[in-house]
């Protein structure tokens, strides 16, 4: 994958309290275009060009967890791996009862930046960047809430589509599923983009695939694990709608979702997976050859470009979404399904990319970021 480009030229995109090292070593693929929620560059001061100390709070699920916040920690391993005069170092997160104390933990060692990981510490955040308006945060998966807090968000919902589109295509009981780790935005918002691409597909194929476990018309139902660790849940749920007849599972659950790729492994080839946040043949590769690709979300480039940029001297402000057209989302390679995708299919995933990114599908999940 390409090295990460200049910032400044890109812009127009569970485990113990200590903190990590700061030696691990991420590659990352070309960086999505950044932009303010105005779209257009900006920014303010940094500490000297080349130096800083980049701190993270991770979520609940530990910085292995094959999901976000592996992804995003990859991110500040790839700024230091460029650039060993940023110095970087996470806190891991037990609950949510640690989100406040490990940001004021961080304001407290006098971290340059802090970066918050998931949508759930978007009050935490603001309060605690609010009480100190002169330290620059960031936050994945939430807004700006202050002009000291950089907003990371992604428009999932497009990527989401595709993924529906394809497990529509790719189904032959005519039975899929998706289900969440928690019924909040950052999580509904890849499903709402699931829940609209089947039925996308059916519209246009004259099919009638059906989708377990969520329904973007009805916001407070679905299926919910209520965790993003507990595999075992995971499994427990998948299973569940593979009796039911779904041939294609689509977890949105973070480690938790690693049950439903254990569930196709049980299941004797009756049911695959589309994995979510990462290339799942990379992150959780032991299951690859159930994972027919991947939903996708750059979190590790996002996170790379605020860190270079607050490095080079200016730190970014307002809100960057990530989409199709910035490649802040999109769809995996189909790996070991690469055979077995029909080239007609993929035809018209292209067709409905291009479709998204031109308007002309018009997404409707209310979860989606202000662009």
């Amino acid at each position: 994958m390409a090295g990460i480009a200049a910032f400044a030229l890109a812009l127009s995109g569970c485990g113990s309290k200590s903190g990590s090292n700061n030696n691990t070593n991420s590659n990352s693929s070309a960086p999505p275009a950044a932009q303010t929620s105005a779209g257009a560059p900006s920014t303010s001061s940094a500490p000297a060009a080349g130096a800083l100390t980049a701190c993270m709070v991770l979520d609940t699920g530990g910085v292995d967890d094959k999901s976000f916040n592996q992804s995003s920690w990859a991110g500040m391993t790839a700024a230091n791996k460029a650039n060993p005069n940023i110095k970087i170092s996470y806190v891991p997160s037990n609950s949510g009862n640690d989100y406040t104390p490990n940001l004021k933990a961080e304001v407290t060692k006098g971290c340059d930046t802090i970066i918050a990981v998931g949508g759930l510490m978007t009050d935490n955040v603001k309060a605690v960047a609010t009480a100190n308006p002169t330290v620059h945060f960031a936050e994945v998966d939430s807004g700006s809430t202050a002009p000291n807090v950089y907003g990371i968000q992604f428009n999932t919902a497009q990527g989401g589509f595709l993924g529906g589109y394809l497990a529509a295509g790719m189904s032959k009981s005519g039975k899929v599923a998706t289900w969440g780790g928690l019924n909040i935005p950052p999580v509904t918002i890849y499903m709402d983009g699931f829940w609209e691409g089947v039925n996308y597909y059916n519209t246009q194929n004259k099919k009638n695939v059906k989708v377990l476990g969520w329904n973007e018309k009805n916001q407070k139902g679905g299926t919910f694990s209520q965790s993003f660790t507990d595999q075992n849940k995971g499994k427990q749920i998948s299973q569940t709608f593979i009796q039911q007849g779904a041939d294609i599972i689509f977890p949105v659950a973070g480690g938790a979702g690693l049950g439903a790729g254990a569930a196709a492994q049980a299941s004797n080839g009756r049911a695959n997976v589309i994995w979510v946040d990462t290339d799942g043949c990379v992150s959780a590769a032991q299951y690859c050859k159930y994972f027919i690709t991947s939903v996708t979300k750059n979190l590790t480039d996002s996170v790379t470009q605020y860190v270079n940029q607050a490095a080079s001297g200016t730190f970014p402000t307002g809100s960057y979404v990530g989409t199709l057209a910035n490649n802040g989302t999109g769809l995996a390679p189909y790996h070991q399904f690469a055979s077995k995708v029909p080239a007609s299919l993929q035809s018209q995933l292209e067709q409905v990319k291009a479709d998204i990114t031109s308007g002309k599908i018009k997404i409707t999940s209310p979860s989606q970021p202000a662009s």
